[in-house]
């Protein structure tokens, strides 16, 4: 066949760079510090209530196409508990096989071949493949280093609006960077959004992974943004179990139903006992939430200096368990070639930040790591770097 097998649009996207990391950690018995999942599981009382809701066979036939009931509710209660936004849990909120999948629905159902989607770069992969499956056209705005932290441009933003943009795809807190966009930064995207009558799918898995003084701000909460943003939350950041793949959009109910026509032609449904568990997950005090950011704080530091000794320059991460470093004070420049041979250098495995980039050059020289790991991993991996210095 002459004709190249893989759909055209899809032609750009090899093996995602985490699995060729993961590779790497798996063959030269490495720390992997590349790919963005906890090492340990979440609340105890979380797994028994998927073993219970396993043996009381709820879940384990095909569950409702929207979500389990109990789990919609606890969406919508936690939505208005955290931020005050009140959400019909009938027709305001939908349950998706993980945040990746309500990304894709969300750009399928929203997006059409020629619309253009603009995106804080560097971005999450998923998102430049799912603008590419709907036919739209990707518009990166780059997220700067300044002063320690990356920040987003307004003027840049507002200048990548033409007539053809479609949606505004936000991420915060934001991964890769760490930051988390201010409520004045959100004002002015939802100031903009509204003069230009622009969708916004705002991507906030990492809601409560914040720290120090940094604040969270639903940009669904901000005046005249509900009736035209698609919120997008997580079962496996927040509760440490990411193999579950429990996620959901909240969103009016006409934004609602357009995500779960593209949604119903996916997985359809997904995850029926864990549905409940996380219903139960959700309803957890305070007390949860304030000692998971506490931890990851704790552990962010302790990645944060032991880098900052191996010769790295580290922006420090308000949000997220990632921190992003500079390479350049290593006397490298090329972060592909600086993770490739990472592992047998210093035995831990990252991940190049040019792989979330449109500008590869712009995203050449900085890598990221996780640390969303054991305190005991942490440092064995902080030991293993200082080989750098």
């Amino acid at each position: 066949m002459t004709r190249p097998l893989l759909n055209r649009r899809l032609a750009e996207f090899g093996t995602t760079i985490f699995a060729e990391m993961s590779a790497l950690a798996a063959r030269t018995g490495s720390i992997n510090l590349g790919q963005g999942f906890p090492d340990t599981d979440g609340p105890e009382e979380i797994r028994e209530a998927a073993v219970r809701a396993l043996r009381d066979g709820l879940g384990n036939q095909y569950p409702p196409g929207p979500g389990v009931p109990e789990l919609r509710r606890a969406i919508a209660d936690h939505q208005r508990e955290w931020y005050g936004l009140t959400y019909d849990p009938d027709a305001e909120v939908l349950v998706t096989a993980g945040a990746t999948e309500a990304i894709a629905a969300a750009l399928l159902a929203l997006v059409e071949p020629g619309d253009e989607v603009i995106a804080l770069e560097p971005y999450y992969d998923s998102y430049a493949a799912c603008v590419a499956m709907a036919g739209g056209t990707r518009v990166p705005v780059t997220l700067r280093p300044h002063e320690g932290a990356y920040v987003l441009d307004l003027d840049e933003l507002r200048a990548a609006v033409t007539d053809r943009t479609r949606l505004i795809l936000l991420n915060t807190p934001h991964n890769p960077t760490g930051t988390v966009l201010t409520r004045a930064e959100l004002t002015a995207v939802a100031e903009l959004a509204i003069e230009r009558d622009l969708l916004v799918v705002t991507d906030e898995v990492y809601e409560h992974l914040v720290f120090d003084d940094a604040e969270h701000v639903p940009l669904a909460s901000l005046p005249g943004m509900r009736e035209r943003t698609v919120t997008i939350g997580s079962a496996g950041k927040t509760f440490s179990f990411t193999g579950w793949k429990v996620g959901w959009i909240t969103a009016s109910p006409e934004l609602t139903a357009a995500v779960r026509s593209a949604k119903q032609f996916l997985t359809y449904v997904s995850s029926g006992p864990f549905q409940y568990a996380i219903a139960e997950a959700l309803r957890l005090p305070a007390a949860y939430f304030d000692g998971l950011r506490a931890d990851l704080r704790t552990k962010r530091d302790l990645l944060s200096e032991g880098l900052a000794q191996a010769g790295f320059e580290v922006y420090r991460p308000a949000g997220t368990y990632f921190v992003t470093t500079d390479i350049r004070p290593l006397g490298a420049d090329d972060g592909f070639a600086f993770c490739r041979s990472l592992p047998e250098r210093a035995g831990v495995v990252a991940i190049p930040n040019a792989v979330f980039y449109d500008h590869r050059e712009a995203g050449a020289p900085f890598v990221r790591f996780a640390f969303c790991k054991k305190t005991e991993v942490l440092e064995e991996a902080v030991d293993r770097l200082k080989r750098l210095a």
